[in-house]
Protein backbone atom coordinates (compact mmCIF):
# COMPACT_ATOMS: atom_id res chain seq x y z
CA UNK A 1 0.00 0.00 0.00
CA UNK A 2 1.81 3.37 -1.24
CA UNK A 3 -0.15 5.04 1.62
CA UNK A 4 0.75 8.53 0.05
CA UNK A 5 -0.39 11.67 2.25
CA UNK A 6 -0.75 15.25 2.07
CA UNK A 7 -2.82 17.92 3.85
CA UNK A 8 -4.44 18.83 1.40
CA UNK A 9 -7.62 17.37 -1.38
CA UNK A 10 -10.49 17.19 -0.58
CA UNK A 11 -12.38 15.34 2.74
CA UNK A 12 -13.26 11.75 2.09
CA UNK A 13 -11.05 11.47 -0.69
CA UNK A 14 -8.16 8.36 -1.20
CA UNK A 15 -5.93 10.24 1.46
CA UNK A 16 -8.07 10.45 4.13
CA UNK A 17 -9.55 6.85 3.68
CA UNK A 18 -5.03 6.16 3.99
CA UNK A 19 -4.93 7.98 7.09
CA UNK A 20 -7.24 5.80 8.89
CA UNK A 21 -5.73 2.93 7.52
CA UNK A 22 -2.90 3.48 8.59
CA UNK A 23 -3.62 4.83 12.01
CA UNK A 24 -5.03 1.29 12.25
CA UNK A 25 -2.14 -0.34 11.23
CA UNK A 26 0.26 1.10 12.95
CA UNK A 27 -1.64 0.07 16.21
CA UNK A 28 -1.47 -4.07 15.55
CA UNK A 29 1.93 -3.70 13.77
CA UNK A 30 4.10 -6.00 15.83
CA UNK A 31 7.28 -4.39 17.01
CA UNK A 32 10.38 -4.76 16.01
CA UNK A 33 9.41 -6.68 12.54
CA UNK A 34 8.09 -3.86 10.46
CA UNK A 35 10.50 -1.13 10.32
CA UNK A 36 8.73 0.95 8.48
CA UNK A 37 5.08 0.60 7.56
CA UNK A 38 2.26 2.70 5.62
CA UNK A 39 3.35 6.34 4.44
CA UNK A 40 6.57 5.38 2.12
CA UNK A 41 7.06 4.28 -1.39
CA UNK A 42 7.84 0.53 0.08
CA UNK A 43 7.19 -0.73 3.79
CA UNK A 44 10.18 -2.21 5.04
CA UNK A 45 10.72 -5.42 7.25
CA UNK A 46 13.93 -6.35 9.20
CA UNK A 47 14.95 -9.32 8.47
CA UNK A 48 18.45 -9.12 9.93
CA UNK A 49 21.15 -6.66 11.11
CA UNK A 50 22.77 -6.60 7.76
CA UNK A 51 19.50 -6.14 5.32
CA UNK A 52 15.96 -5.06 5.32
CA UNK A 53 13.75 -6.46 2.93
CA UNK A 54 11.24 -3.29 0.97
CA UNK A 55 7.87 -4.26 0.15
CA UNK A 56 5.24 -2.54 -2.40
CA UNK A 57 2.10 -3.05 -3.98
CA UNK A 58 -0.03 -1.29 -6.89
CA UNK A 59 -3.15 -2.47 -7.97
CA UNK A 60 -3.90 -1.63 -11.94
CA UNK A 61 -7.53 -1.80 -13.09
CA UNK A 62 -8.96 -2.07 -16.58
CA UNK A 63 -10.55 1.48 -17.06
CA UNK A 64 -9.11 3.30 -14.13
CA UNK A 65 -5.33 2.90 -14.61
CA UNK A 66 -5.32 1.66 -17.95
CA UNK A 67 -7.69 1.83 -21.20
CA UNK A 68 -8.41 -1.80 -23.13
CA UNK A 69 -8.87 0.43 -26.72
CA UNK A 70 -5.68 2.73 -26.26
CA UNK A 71 -3.18 0.40 -24.11
CA UNK A 72 -1.60 -2.73 -26.00
CA UNK A 73 -1.63 -5.70 -23.48
CA UNK A 74 2.20 -5.75 -23.85
CA UNK A 75 1.79 -2.27 -22.55
CA UNK A 76 -0.24 -2.87 -19.63
CA UNK A 77 2.19 -5.57 -18.62
CA UNK A 78 5.25 -3.69 -18.93
CA UNK A 79 3.25 -0.67 -16.97
CA UNK A 80 1.82 -3.06 -14.21
CA UNK A 81 5.31 -4.30 -13.03
CA UNK A 82 7.36 -0.30 -13.67
CA UNK A 83 5.00 0.63 -11.12
CA UNK A 84 5.91 -1.61 -8.37
CA UNK A 85 9.80 -1.16 -10.12
CA UNK A 86 9.67 2.75 -9.64
CA UNK A 87 8.30 2.33 -5.70
CA UNK A 88 11.61 0.28 -5.34
CA UNK A 89 13.70 2.72 -6.98
CA UNK A 90 12.82 5.52 -5.01
CA UNK A 91 13.87 3.73 -1.83
CA UNK A 92 17.18 2.43 -3.23
CA UNK A 93 16.54 -0.79 -3.26
CA UNK A 94 17.52 -3.74 -5.21
CA UNK A 95 14.63 -6.04 -7.13
CA UNK A 96 14.57 -9.48 -5.66
CA UNK A 97 11.24 -10.94 -7.08
CA UNK A 98 7.77 -10.21 -8.43
CA UNK A 99 4.23 -11.72 -7.32
CA UNK A 100 1.25 -11.37 -9.51
CA UNK A 101 -2.13 -11.83 -9.31
CA UNK A 102 -4.22 -11.66 -12.11
CA UNK A 103 -8.07 -11.20 -12.71
CA UNK A 104 -9.20 -11.26 -16.58
CA UNK A 105 -12.35 -12.19 -18.66
CA UNK A 106 -12.42 -15.68 -19.87
CA UNK A 107 -11.89 -14.21 -23.50
CA UNK A 108 -8.77 -12.24 -23.06
CA UNK A 109 -7.26 -15.58 -22.78
CA UNK A 110 -8.15 -17.20 -25.91
CA UNK A 111 -6.13 -16.91 -29.00
CA UNK A 112 -7.59 -14.85 -32.28
CA UNK A 113 -6.72 -16.97 -34.97
CA UNK A 114 -2.81 -16.77 -35.54
CA UNK A 115 -2.39 -13.68 -33.03
CA UNK A 116 -1.42 -14.63 -29.63
CA UNK A 117 -3.96 -14.19 -26.32
CA UNK A 118 -4.21 -10.88 -24.39
CA UNK A 119 -2.83 -12.91 -21.98
CA UNK A 120 -0.02 -14.07 -23.45
CA UNK A 121 0.96 -10.40 -24.71
CA UNK A 122 0.32 -9.00 -21.73
CA UNK A 123 3.11 -11.16 -20.24
CA UNK A 124 5.63 -10.72 -22.84
CA UNK A 125 5.53 -7.30 -22.03
CA UNK A 126 6.19 -7.93 -18.28
CA UNK A 127 8.72 -10.77 -18.71
CA UNK A 128 10.48 -8.01 -20.77
CA UNK A 129 11.21 -5.79 -18.55
CA UNK A 130 11.77 -8.27 -15.44
CA UNK A 131 14.78 -9.49 -17.98
CA UNK A 132 16.02 -5.91 -17.95
CA UNK A 133 16.04 -5.29 -14.15
CA UNK A 134 16.92 -8.95 -12.98
CA UNK A 135 13.16 -9.14 -11.14
CA UNK A 136 11.89 -12.74 -11.54
CA UNK A 137 8.13 -13.28 -11.60
CA UNK A 138 7.87 -15.78 -7.94
CA UNK A 139 4.51 -16.60 -7.84
CA UNK A 140 0.61 -15.20 -7.66
CA UNK A 141 -2.78 -16.10 -8.80
CA UNK A 142 -4.98 -16.07 -11.36
CA UNK A 143 -8.63 -15.76 -11.78
CA UNK A 144 -11.68 -15.24 -14.03
CA UNK A 145 -12.97 -11.60 -13.89
CA UNK A 146 -15.44 -9.00 -15.08
CA UNK A 147 -12.62 -6.81 -15.98
CA UNK A 148 -9.20 -6.80 -16.15
CA UNK A 149 -7.31 -6.17 -13.17
CA UNK A 150 -3.44 -6.63 -12.24
CA UNK A 151 -2.26 -6.75 -8.25
CA UNK A 152 1.62 -6.60 -8.29
CA UNK A 153 3.78 -6.98 -5.66
CA UNK A 154 7.77 -6.13 -5.65
CA UNK A 155 10.15 -7.31 -3.26
CA UNK A 156 13.20 -5.68 -2.73
CA UNK A 157 16.86 -5.29 -0.65
CA UNK A 158 18.28 -2.49 0.75
CA UNK A 159 20.91 -2.07 3.48
CA UNK A 160 19.75 -2.04 6.89
CA UNK A 161 19.11 1.58 7.88
CA UNK A 162 20.52 2.81 4.17
CA UNK A 163 16.42 2.90 2.77
CA UNK A 164 15.99 6.22 0.81
CA UNK A 165 13.12 7.52 2.86
CA UNK A 166 10.20 10.87 2.00
CA UNK A 167 11.01 11.71 5.57
CA UNK A 168 14.97 12.99 5.86
CA UNK A 169 14.63 16.25 3.81
CA UNK A 170 16.18 19.19 5.60
CA UNK A 171 15.49 22.59 5.51
CA UNK A 172 18.29 24.08 2.92
CA UNK A 173 18.09 21.00 1.16
CA UNK A 174 18.39 21.34 -3.01
CA UNK A 175 15.32 19.50 -5.27
CA UNK A 176 16.46 17.36 -8.08
CA UNK A 177 14.58 14.96 -10.27
CA UNK A 178 15.63 12.44 -12.87
CA UNK A 179 14.93 12.76 -16.53
CA UNK A 180 12.06 15.02 -18.13
CA UNK A 181 8.57 15.54 -16.94
CA UNK A 182 5.42 15.69 -18.47
CA UNK A 183 5.73 13.08 -21.13
CA UNK A 184 3.14 10.23 -19.54
CA UNK A 185 0.43 13.54 -18.84
CA UNK A 186 1.17 14.53 -22.98
CA UNK A 187 1.13 10.67 -24.18
CA UNK A 188 -2.22 9.87 -22.50
CA UNK A 189 -3.88 13.15 -24.11
CA UNK A 190 -2.48 11.67 -27.19
CA UNK A 191 -4.04 8.83 -26.69
CA UNK A 192 -7.03 10.33 -25.98
CA UNK A 193 -7.38 12.67 -29.13
CA UNK A 194 -7.04 9.14 -31.38
CA UNK A 195 -9.48 6.93 -29.53
CA UNK A 196 -11.14 4.48 -31.99
CA UNK A 197 -8.14 4.31 -34.51
CA UNK A 198 -6.80 0.32 -33.83
CA UNK A 199 -2.83 1.42 -34.40
CA UNK A 200 -2.19 0.75 -31.08
CA UNK A 201 -2.43 -2.88 -31.52
CA UNK A 202 0.69 -2.71 -33.18
CA UNK A 203 2.87 -0.53 -30.46
CA UNK A 204 4.26 -4.01 -28.97
CA UNK A 205 7.58 -2.45 -27.57
CA UNK A 206 9.33 1.16 -26.99
CA UNK A 207 10.73 1.08 -30.72
CA UNK A 208 7.27 0.78 -31.73
CA UNK A 209 5.51 3.28 -30.21
CA UNK A 210 5.03 6.72 -32.17
CA UNK A 211 7.30 9.65 -30.86
CA UNK A 212 5.87 10.79 -27.76
CA UNK A 213 3.93 7.92 -26.71
CA UNK A 214 6.53 5.42 -25.65
CA UNK A 215 7.20 7.19 -21.85
CA UNK A 216 3.65 7.14 -21.40
CA UNK A 217 3.29 3.18 -22.66
CA UNK A 218 6.63 2.25 -21.88
CA UNK A 219 7.83 3.94 -18.72
CA UNK A 220 11.14 3.13 -17.44
CA UNK A 221 11.50 2.83 -13.87
CA UNK A 222 15.02 4.33 -12.48
CA UNK A 223 16.31 1.27 -10.70
CA UNK A 224 19.93 2.35 -11.39
CA UNK A 225 19.55 6.15 -10.43
CA UNK A 226 18.33 4.84 -7.29
CA UNK A 227 20.59 2.32 -6.30
CA UNK A 228 23.49 5.37 -6.80
CA UNK A 229 21.54 7.39 -4.47
CA UNK A 230 21.37 5.01 -2.27
CA UNK A 231 24.83 3.62 -2.27
CA UNK A 232 26.56 6.77 -2.46
CA UNK A 233 24.75 8.67 0.55
CA UNK A 234 23.97 11.30 -1.92
CA UNK A 235 20.47 11.45 -0.85
CA UNK A 236 18.47 12.81 2.08
CA UNK A 237 14.94 12.22 1.09
CA UNK A 238 12.90 10.73 -2.50
CA UNK A 239 10.07 9.25 -3.86
CA UNK A 240 9.06 8.30 -6.88
CA UNK A 241 6.64 10.70 -9.54
CA UNK A 242 3.73 8.51 -9.74
CA UNK A 243 0.70 11.38 -9.41
CA UNK A 244 2.51 14.51 -10.24
CA UNK A 245 5.48 16.61 -9.46
CA UNK A 246 2.93 19.34 -7.41
CA UNK A 247 1.06 15.52 -5.33
CA UNK A 248 4.91 14.12 -4.84
CA UNK A 249 6.33 16.62 -3.53
CA UNK A 250 3.30 17.37 -0.84
CA UNK A 251 3.79 13.98 0.06
CA UNK A 252 7.64 14.06 0.51
CA UNK A 253 7.04 17.93 2.47
CA UNK A 254 4.58 16.22 4.72
CA UNK A 255 6.39 13.40 5.92
CA UNK A 256 9.34 15.35 6.67
CA UNK A 257 8.01 18.33 7.65
CA UNK A 258 9.07 20.75 5.15
CA UNK A 259 8.21 22.96 3.14
CA UNK A 260 9.30 23.42 -1.05
CA UNK A 261 9.82 26.25 -3.67
CA UNK A 262 9.95 24.80 -7.00
CA UNK A 263 11.66 27.29 -9.79
CA UNK A 264 9.29 26.63 -12.95
CA UNK A 265 12.63 27.77 -15.30
CA UNK A 266 14.61 24.87 -13.75
CA UNK A 267 11.59 22.21 -14.40
CA UNK A 268 13.31 19.97 -17.29
CA UNK A 269 9.50 19.58 -19.24
CA UNK A 270 9.56 16.83 -21.90
CA UNK A 271 9.52 17.86 -25.38
CA UNK A 272 6.03 17.87 -26.95
CA UNK A 273 4.79 18.49 -23.04
CA UNK A 274 3.73 21.05 -21.27
CA UNK A 275 4.49 23.09 -18.49
CA UNK A 276 1.41 22.20 -16.68
CA UNK A 277 1.72 18.70 -17.40
CA UNK A 278 5.30 18.44 -16.31
CA UNK A 279 3.91 19.98 -12.82
CA UNK A 280 0.57 18.18 -12.32
CA UNK A 281 1.22 14.96 -14.48
CA UNK A 282 1.27 11.82 -13.11
CA UNK A 283 3.18 8.62 -14.23
CA UNK A 284 6.10 9.95 -15.30
CA UNK A 285 7.94 7.31 -13.00
CA UNK A 286 11.28 9.55 -12.23
CA UNK A 287 12.20 10.12 -8.84
CA UNK A 288 12.28 13.30 -7.25
CA UNK A 289 14.96 13.90 -4.17
CA UNK A 290 16.42 16.16 -2.13
CA UNK A 291 20.40 16.33 -0.83
CA UNK A 292 22.47 18.99 1.07
CA UNK A 293 23.85 21.57 -0.50
CA UNK A 294 27.39 20.63 0.43
CA UNK A 295 26.49 17.62 -1.92
CA UNK A 296 28.01 17.08 -5.71
CA UNK A 297 25.40 15.71 -7.62
CA UNK A 298 25.93 14.31 -10.86
CA UNK A 299 24.49 15.64 -14.25
CA UNK A 300 23.34 12.50 -15.08
CA UNK A 301 23.44 9.18 -13.60
CA UNK A 302 23.32 5.44 -15.88
CA UNK A 303 22.85 8.22 -18.90
CA UNK A 304 20.12 9.83 -17.19
CA UNK A 305 20.29 13.93 -17.08
CA UNK A 306 19.52 15.23 -13.34
CA UNK A 307 18.24 18.46 -12.91
CA UNK A 308 17.89 20.95 -10.07
CA UNK A 309 14.57 22.32 -9.74
CA UNK A 310 14.19 24.16 -6.52
CA UNK A 311 15.18 23.74 -2.62
CA UNK A 312 13.56 22.73 0.88
CA UNK A 313 12.43 25.18 3.30
CA UNK A 314 11.25 25.47 6.87
CA UNK A 315 7.56 24.76 7.11
CA UNK A 316 5.50 27.72 8.78
CA UNK A 317 1.93 27.45 10.14
CA UNK A 318 -0.60 28.60 8.11
CA UNK A 319 1.22 28.82 5.24
CA UNK A 320 1.36 26.67 1.85
CA UNK A 321 4.22 23.79 2.52
CA UNK A 322 4.93 23.86 -1.44
CA UNK A 323 5.01 27.08 -3.22
CA UNK A 324 6.66 27.63 -7.05
CA UNK A 325 8.61 30.58 -8.43
CA UNK A 326 7.63 32.12 -11.61
CA UNK A 327 10.47 35.31 -13.30
CA UNK A 328 8.32 37.64 -10.99
CA UNK A 329 6.35 35.95 -8.41
CA UNK A 330 6.37 33.01 -5.89
CA UNK A 331 2.78 31.29 -5.42
CA UNK A 332 0.88 28.19 -3.49
CA UNK A 333 1.40 25.16 -5.66
CA UNK A 334 -1.83 23.31 -4.75
CA UNK A 335 -1.15 19.61 -5.04
CA UNK A 336 -3.24 18.75 -8.52
CA UNK A 337 -2.21 15.44 -9.74
CA UNK A 338 -3.51 12.67 -9.08
CA UNK A 339 -5.82 11.12 -6.12
CA UNK A 340 -8.23 8.31 -5.96
CA UNK A 341 -12.06 9.29 -5.01
CA UNK A 342 -11.59 12.90 -4.94
CA UNK A 343 -14.60 14.24 -6.84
Amino acid sequence: MGGKRTSSGPAGGELDLLRKIRGRAARSARAGSIRLGIGDDCALLGVGPREEIAITTDLSIAGRHFRMEWHPPESVGHRTLARGLSDLAAMGARPVAAFLSLGVPRELTVRKGCRASWVDRFFEGLFRLARAHQCPLAGGDLAESPVAVADIVLVGAVPAKKALRRSGAQPGDSLYVTGALGGAAAGLAKLAAWEGKPASRRWTDPGRAPAGLAVHLFPEPRITQGLTLQRRGLATAGIDLSDGLSTDLAHLCEESGVGAVVETRLLPVMEGASLEQAIHGGEDYELLFAARPSVRIPRSIGGVPISRIGHITFRQRGKPSVRISTSSTIEPLPPRGWQHFSS
